[in-house]
């Protein structure tokens, strides 16, 4: 991997491992509605602007129904449940939990058909091992008052999966640039009634720059980059970030917010990612002819915070 890839790599790995850490604290201040809008809203009138001077807007118009789907499986779901569910789960918890996505998503993948691949020894280890440690992550670390709030990280994980799908089978032809602005701006505009009657009475400096960075550096940023980090490694390299982005989310958690590296933590962490690795992991077997379906790591599976 070129100097280029390898610093678009860890740009990525640590820019999708700080969102954790700045929702839990702009929670603090701003309701989950309000801070999804603050979110949307501002790197969409970012990257608009660059998506139309590029003509990535005109070509999506046909598939407006698609979009709105995706939006709400993608941005506008997740991020509302899940700034809810970091109103009580830590910030290294949640971030945790979340990694589950490869494991879903190469089961929504075979359920669709949507893989060419086979549900072999090696992936249906890897699936038994992640799901193991989600569920000694969840045994261990979460208590009765926080199943509505485990719940709706689950409903995020399962949104994060069906995204990248939706993407694949029917959007994989348009500009991707332009299907992220243009979501982007959907969400901000179905959340801005709820926004404008739930402002905070105040506002913390600390909420104030965490939502600052979500929305320019960890969206719009972020989203730029990721692109670059595919058209420099390719998709499957670019979703090795996958396996990253919790390490940095429980690290800040631990270091910056004094959240405990609990015993949960340290058996379900290497856990999900190790069950991640061996789900997801290609098939060894010649590349499919052409026409045909490509593996589903081929799509990049990564979940944006």
């Amino acid at each position: 991997m070129s100097r280029r890839g390898w610093a678009l790599f860890i740009a990525m790995c640590v820019i999708w491992g700080i969102p954790y850490l700045l929702i839990r604290v702009a929670i603090r201040d701003f309701e989950p509605g309000t801070l999804v809008f603050a979110r949307t809203a501002l790197p969409a009138l970012i990257l608009l602007p660059i998506a139309w001077h590029r003509d990535m807007i005109r070509p999506l118009l046909p598939h407006w129904r698609i979009l709105a789907l995706y939006t709400v499986a993608e941005i506008a779901g997740p991020w509302y449940l899940l700034s809810a569910a970091e109103e009580h789960l830590t910030s290294s918890l949640t971030g945790l939990l979340v990694a589950a996505v490869p494991l879903i998503g190469i089961l929504a993948a075979f359920a669709v058909g949507h893989t060419q691949d086979r549900l072999d020894r090696r992936r249906l280890l890897g699936l038994a091992v992640g799901f193991a440690g989600v569920v000694a992550l969840v045994g261990i670390e979460v208590r009765g008052a926080e199943l509505v709030a485990l719940g709706q990280v689950a409903l995020t994980a399962i949104g994060y999966a069906v995204g990248p799908l939706i993407v694949a089978r029917r959007l994989a032809h348009l500009p991707s640039l332009g299907v992220i602005a243009v979501t982007l701006g959907v969400a901000a505009v179905g959340y801005a009634p709820y926004a404008l009657t739930h402002l905070p009475a105040s506002v913390s400096a600390e909420s104030a720059v965490s939502v600052a960075l979500l929305a320019i550096v960890c969206t719009a940023l972020a989203f730029l980059l990721f692109f670059a980090l595919i058209a420099e490694v390719g998709p499957a390299r670019a979703t090795v970030i996958t396996f990253i982005n919790p390490a940095v989310a429980v690290l800040l958690g631990v270091l910056l917010l004094g959240e405990p590296f609990s015993v949960g933590i340290a058996v379900g962490f290497p856990l999900i990612l190790l069950g991640s690795f061996f789900a997801t992991a290609r098939n060894r077997r010649p590349a499919v002819a052409a026409g045909e379906d490509v593996c589903v790591r081929d799509t990049p599976q990564v979940a944006e915070p």
